[in-house]
């Protein structure tokens, strides 16, 4: 059994069947399970065909004076890089090529090809004019210098 919460607090306790069907559907007019001897389709498969961008994966830090936002993005061309910034959103989009062309068949494909894209809401005020990108070994490293602020602000009071 598991646990589950209602709306009004309440706990509640699903069989091990009805967690099953909430997870993997009922069995009544879904598809059948899939074939082993059959390629896997990936999840990335499907979102690239609705035409929703991969997401960049990144990590955001910072260091007293520098904020920091990494992202991998091995095999990707400089070239098809963009990284902008707005209202202190920092907007990372680019394209992973397969180069591929005479493949007939997949047999498992994981790796996400297509168009990515990642826009982060910088956690600290950053001086937009003072921004470095840098791409090397497969890691797109892009830093800010911070703005510094003051501890305490004295507001006058008309």
């Amino acid at each position: 059994m598991a646990r589950r919460t209602s709306d009004d607090g309440d706990d509640l306790l699903i069989e091990e069947d009805e967690l099953t069907a909430a997870f993997l559907g009922d069995g009544e007019g879904e598809t059948p399970a899939a074939d082993p001897t059959q390629p896997a389709v990936a999840q990335d498969e499907w979102d690239e065909e609705e035409g929703v961008p991969g997401q960049l994966a990144v990590d955001v830090y910072e260091t007293k004076e520098k904020l920091f936002v990494k992202g991998r993005v091995a095999g990707v061309n400089r070239n098809d890089l963009d990284v902008s910034i707005s209202d202190n959103t920092l907007t990372i989009r680019g394209t992973l090529a397969a180069n591929e062309d005479d493949v007939e068949n997949y047999f498992v494909q994981e790796c996400y090809w297509g168009e990515f894209s990642r826009s982060i809401a910088l956690p600290v005020p950053v001086k937009e004019e003072e921004i470095e990108a840098i791409l090397k070994d497969g890691v797109l490293t892009v830093n800010f210098n911070k703005v510094k602020q003051d501890t305490v602000k004295k507001i006058q009071i008309q």
